[in-house]
């Protein structure tokens, strides 16, 4: 069929008697007939049109220029003529116009047919007896040009047969230079297509590629590299692939690039040579291809050959491909490992009846889930010196959309309560305080003491040392079903069960022939922190010095069956044993840390530890926790990573396959050797630790003289669950630069490739009056490894890898002990020991009550606070706004191994109970609930995200089990009881930490947002909504240095409907229901930018969390608080933030126009990659302010039902 011929027409501007014009309107004016007749006419016309356009510049453009149909004419007179050489003058035109007019010309001429009328002019030529060898040419090369802008070029060359008229012409003019070129780069374009590069496969093209390449030679070397492309792109197809296996293709391979890398000394062929790479990373794409590679010993040619190009940064692609393929060949090792279960092991009374546990508790003995028989033919992607996200991440981020909530009756409230009230009346006791009538209080503005206000002495579940002995530690609980006590202070006691060990036995002594008694009687050796007496160490504290001197610990804190550490010159990790009690001059220096930390106290701490129960029974105290942590005073940038940092690592992982015999490959520390860890070293060995509350670390082995490699421990009851980690290290060199290597992460990115450093605690700094962590380690970087993940702790997905995170350390004290962490650590012991503290520290004006709210199942109470300003007095009015105040119910750490959240309550507590004026005008607004760790067990244990029932508190939230996630569900009950009483809290928050975004941010619940999202219909009477749970967000983003409005989300996704914010939202009607989430790393926006993140900075974040409710009660209608409004004006200002951003919201009310360009993820480390950028938001400092009270409302928010007050019953 024949183009239909246009009208020629002028372009504006260009003389229609251009000569241009000219031919082109004669070459117009011959149909198809007279073209065949008169061909000599067509040659003469198109033989001046080539010259002109040859010889003037102009001319091309004229021919192109918009507005002018040139193409059209020149297209339409090709496929009507039939004379040859008026189709090579009408060619070379076209290769003219579209050598000269690049990309723009090229995507005319596709967009004219251009393509189609090449493949039919090429197949009547090919269909001639003797075609012409200069059409051929002329044609070949015009496709080549064409092709990759046309991408359905690989579609019509296979339905009009021009595949395999290209490939019998390659193989009939192998030794034809000038028209194989042409060919082969037409070749290439059509291999793009995977079902064409089979098709070309079984044509014999892949024989006929390696007669070209083979064997090596350096004449035509633009022809050898347009050959190698083709063969890369035909072996994409893994059809092709074991073709090229069963042709003993990879060892030939392999030699030609050895050959070109020994002979290319000046690097001028490297586009060569990375096109055989890129052939054996196709081919290794397949398990056979990987196979026979490794069997032609690839691995050992592509290491030496990347090795000798290391130094020359040009060669870096080479280096990069070939350290793809390695890994990909490099054997799936099996993790070193029994069982993936965790080592430590907490039989379940409940079964469960579904679910990863219950397959766990169902697989039959003796089944090996470390390895099964998975299919690896996955291709691996480069993980290089530029990626930023892994394939992983790529599709979490293409089902983003997927999970949101498009069921649209999900997303209203609840309209009836899900338990009846008569259940809920238990719950009543933990709220005393809206009944409390204070008649027989004294208020007395002068006493100083806070025991007056009580009518009878406290008993609180932490006591202080001065307040109780060691023996009453462990008995001091209180269980949710006891009857209302009659004193609001008051928790009544409920023994707990024996513990499993009793630390109580605990004893403190200075007699050499004492310990030497106690060490005749051990079974094993274990390490423990060396403590000194209680009498010494108050004697000490009376100096005032933060750092004593020669405080004398002959006998560390001695514990039945346990080994004694000596701390020798001042300190030193040297285990003594039964050797070092015969040291008389062993001292340990224990830093005062009173003056530096007011909530820590050391005998305190061990009290607290007494009465913390843990399932391997721990008998040992971390130096860091038993120190305490002093913030420092300086910021800690994130590390900038230095150019290629990992490609040096994964090399050094290549080695110890290349050169096995330099691995010493031995285990040094192993928790699955349950007599002995720590294993008996000759000195040539670190010395490893973790058995102490919140460590993780299950194994240790040397691979190098100053490598190790190092096995994180399973969540309990778990099979997975591997990010947190807290050890201890100790018989390190000075000066030596050690390597760690955690070989069995999960997730498939980290922000450890973006800056963020691990945690180091050093006792011999901390005794030299630095007791802090800080960021420590070079050369850090997280990337996929070759040790397989069982299919079993995937959930049925095979091929899967773990990851590495490593990094290197050097240590600067001779007989240190230090300690390695995820995150700062915060353990169950220290929450106990700063909420006795903090009760210490209360004063009359303030209302504090520490309840039990429950036990968890390994034994552990867990506490709920209560906070609020007392009455002025116990009038009438007084009373009633004092029962009426709003609530807010604030929850942390459901995920153990998000110790930050831990940290940014710390700061909530202690600004709630400092004496501030601000603080003040916040417990007189509001009634703050807490539970400040809602996973003890998992905390102790050093589990990352589950209970001891092995799954995750923060998914059981819709239907919480009361025996297996008992802190669930009585935090629940709870705010169903609130509910039930029209008291639901103005504001929940639950505090967590994210691994892999930045900054801190907020997820929320929008009803809105969610449509809007999912692109579902809905009538507008549907869509009615408040966007007050915007405001809190919104004045963080304006006060908290570290807070990112722009990553912020309050889209409720499916797979969140059973975390505490979604039902805290959708069944208690909360409206301002919160995730709060503090990145492990640090901020990209504000006053922290380029800082990773810190204590400081963390405790602050969670007293600006306290401020912005004091901001918004003032926005949820209590204006007539005018010198609240003034105090707090000091504080923040009153003018709005300034941004940047285009996707951060103002302080205005109004419905936004659009949606904020965020990262809708799941909360809690689940998933995304890093945050967008927000502008920076400075911070304000607070000044010194008078104390000025605000008057009380009578009511709380509007809509939150106000309990009515009688007149106050006198006793």
């Amino acid at each position: 069929m024949k183009m239909n011929k246009p009208k020629m027409a002028s372009e504006k501007g260009v003389p229609s008697t251009s000569k241009v014009q000219i031919l082109l309107a004669q070459l117009e004016k011959m149909t198809g007939d007279s073209m065949v007749r008169d061909p000599e006419t067509s040659r003469q016309i198109t033989s001046k049109l080539l010259h002109l356009i040859q010889t003037q510049e102009k001319t091309g453009k004229e021919v192109m220029s918009k507005g002018t149909s040139g193409m059209e004419v020149i297209l339409s007179s090709l496929e009507s003529t039939r004379d040859a050489q008026t189709i090579l003058n009408i060619l070379c035109i076209l290769s003219e116009l579209l050598t000269l007019g690049k990309g723009r010309r090229v995507g005319v001429f596709v967009s004219k047919g251009g393509t189609g009328v090449l493949l039919r002019i090429l197949i009547s030529t090919s269909k001639e007896f003797h075609p012409s060898e200069e059409l051929m040419l002329q044609l070949h090369s015009l496709l080549a040009k064409v092709g990759p802008k046309d991408r359905k070029l690989g579609v019509k060359a296979r339905l009009s047969g021009a595949l395999n008229i290209t490939i019998n012409l390659i193989k009939k003019n192998l030794q034809n230079v000038k028209l194989l070129l042409p060919c082969l780069q037409v070749l290439r374009v059509y291999s793009s297509n995977m079902v064409n590069a089979i098709s070309l496969g079984k044509s014999g093209a892949i024989e006929i590629m390696f007669k070209i390449l083979a064997p090596y030679s350096k004449k035509n070397t633009s022809l050898l590299k347009v050959a190698v492309d083709a063969l890369a792109a035909l072996l994409k197809s893994k059809t092709n692939a074991r073709r090229a296996v069963e042709a003993r293709c990879v060892s030939t391979l392999l030699t030609l690039y050895m050959d070109w890398h020994r002979n290319d000394t000046w690097h001028r062929h490297t586009a060569i040579r990375k096109g055989l790479l890129g052939c054996l990373r196709n081919i290794t794409n397949t398990k056979l291809g990987r196979k026979s590679f490794t069997e032609a010993d690839g691995m050992r040619i592509l290491y030496n050959s990347s090795s000798e190009c290391l130094t020359v940064r040009t060669l870096d692609p080479l280096v990069n491909t070939s350290s793809l393929i390695m890994r990909k060949c490099f054997p799936k090792n099996r993790l070193p490992l029994p069982t993936i279960k965790s080592a430590f092991h907490y039989q379940l009374d409940h079964a469960l009846a579904s679910g990863p546990v219950a397959q766990l508790y169902s697989q039959p003995p003796g089944v090996d889930d470390v390895v099964d028989d998975s299919d690896d033919n996955e291709d691996t992607e480069a993980d290089t010196e530029n990626d930023t996200e892994n394939e992983e991440d790529e599709k979490d981020c293409r089902s983003l959309n997927d999970d949101i909530e498009k069921d649209i009756n999900k997303l209203h409230p609840q309209k009836s309560p899900t338990r009846p009230f008569e259940e809920l009346r238990v719950y009543e006791r933990f709220f005393v305080e809206l009944s409390e009538d204070f008649q027989d209080y004294t208020f007395d503005c002068s006493t100083t003491s806070s025991s007056s206000l009580a009518r009878t002495p406290r008993t609180v579940l932490v006591p202080t040392a001065q307040a109780l002995s060691t023996n009453d530690v462990t008995t001091q609980t209180s269980s949710v079903l006891c009857p209302p006590p009659k004193d609001p202070h008051y928790s009544t006691p409920a023994p707990l069960p024996p513990p499993a060990l009793q630390l109580d036995t605990l004893r403190f002594s200075k007699e050499r022939n004492k310990r030497e008694e106690v060490a005749q009687d051990l079974s094993h050796a274990l390490e423990c922190v060396a403590l000194k007496s209680e009498d010494s160490l108050n004697m000490d504290k009376q100096k005032g010095s933060p750092i004593s001197t020669q405080k004398v610990a002959h006998s560390p804190l001695l514990l039945e069956g346990i080994a004694i550490r000596c701390l020798a010159g001042g300190g030193g990790g040297s285990d003594c044993g039964s050797e070092g009690a015969e040291d008389e001059g062993a001292v340990l220096e224990v830093p005062d840390t009173a003056q530096l930390l007011p909530l820590h106290d050391l005998d305190l701490y061990v009290d607290m530890v007494k009465g913390t129960h843990s399932v391997p029974q721990y008998t040992e105290v971390a130096y860091p926790d038993y120190f305490g942590h002093v913030a420092p005073t300086f910021r800690e940038p994130l590390l900038e990573r230095l150019y290629g940092v990992q490609r040096s690592k994964i090399f050094q992982d290549i080695e110890r396959l290349i050169h096995p015999n330099d691995i010493l490959d031995k285990i040094v520390y192993d928790l699955d050797i349950a007599s002995c860890p720590v294993i008996e070293s000759d000195g040539e060995s670190l010395k490893f630790n973790s058995q102490f509350e919140s460590g993780n670390l299950r194994k240790a082995i040397q691979i190098r003289k100053y490598e190790y490699d190092l096995v994180l421990n399973s969540d309990i009851n778990s099979n997975h669950h591997h990010q947190w980690f807290y050890f201890e290290v100790s018989g390190m060199r000075v000066g030596a630069t050690y390597r760690f290597n955690i070989i069995n992460c999960e997730k498939s990115n980290s922000q450890f490739n973006y800056g963020m450093q691990v945690l180091m605690y050093s006792v011999q700094e901390a005794i030299s009056g630095r007791p802090r962590w800080v960021r420590t380690g070079a050369d850090i970087c997280y990337y996929k490894n070759h040790f397989a993940r069982s299919s079993i702790a995937t959930g049925g997905q095979k091929g899967k890898s773990y990851y590495t995170m490593t990094f290197s350390s050097s240590f600067s004290h001779k007989d240190d002990v230090c300690y390695f962490a995820y995150h700062y650590p915060y353990t169950y012991s220290s929450l106990k020991m700063h909420l006795s503290k903090l009760e210490a520290m209360r004063t009359p004006e303030i209302y504090m009550r520490q309840d039990v709210l429950c036990e968890t199942l390994g034994g552990n109470s867990c506490p709920l606070l209560t906070i609020t300003a007392m009455p002025e007095s116990n009038s009438n009015d007084h009373v009633c706004q004092f029962r009426n105040r709003p609530l807010i119910f604030l929850s942390a750490r459901v995920h153990p191994g998000e110790t930050n959240a831990s940290w940014v309550m710390k700061g909530t507590l202690e600004f709630l109970m400092s004496a501030s004026p601000l603080a003040a005008s916040l417990r007189e607004a509001y009634i703050f609930k807490i539970v400040p760790m809602l996973n003890p067990d998992g905390v102790v244990n050093g589990n990352h995200r589950c209970s001891l029932s092995g799954e995750d508190l923060n998914r059981q939230w819709q239907n919480p089990n009361a025996e297996l996630h008992p802190t669930i569900y009585h935090t629940k009950s709870l705010l169903q009881y609130l509910a039930h009483t029209q008291r639901a809290p103005l504001v929940f928050c639950d505090y967590h930490g994210h691994s892999r975004k930045k900054n801190v941010f907020m997820y929320g619940c929008s009803l809105k947002e969610t449509i809007w999202q999912s692109s579902i219909s809905a009538a507008s009477s549907e869509l009615h909504e408040d966007l007050g749970y915007r405001a809190l967000p919104k004045i963080l983003s304006q006060i908290a240095p570290a807070f990112s409005m722009a990553s912020c989300s309050f889209v409720v996704e499916r797979s969140k409907e059973s975390t505490a914010r979604v039902v805290v939202w959708r069944e208690i009607g909360v409206q301002r229901s919160y995730t709060m989430e503090s990145t492990v790393c640090g901020c990209d926006q504000g006053k922290y930018k380029g800082y990773q993140i810190g204590t400081r900075e963390l405790e602050e974040m969670g007293a600006q969390f306290c401020v912005a409710l004091l901001r918004l009660k003032r926005m949820t209608g209590l204006h007539n608080h005018q010198h609240l409004l003034d105090l707090e004006s000091d504080l923040i200002g009153t003018q709005p933030k300034v941004v940047s951003c285009p996707t951060t919201y103002v302080m205005d009310e109004d419905e936004p126009s659009f949606l904020e360009a965020v990262d809708y993820s799941a909360e809690s480390n689940d998933e995304d990659g890093e945050a967008d950028n927000e502008a920076g938001a400075g911070s304000r400092e607070i000044p010194e302010t008078p104390d000025l009270r605000p008057e009380r409302p009578s009511d709380p928010e509007s809509g939150h039902g106000a309990w009515k007050c009688g007149p106050v019953a006198s006793q």
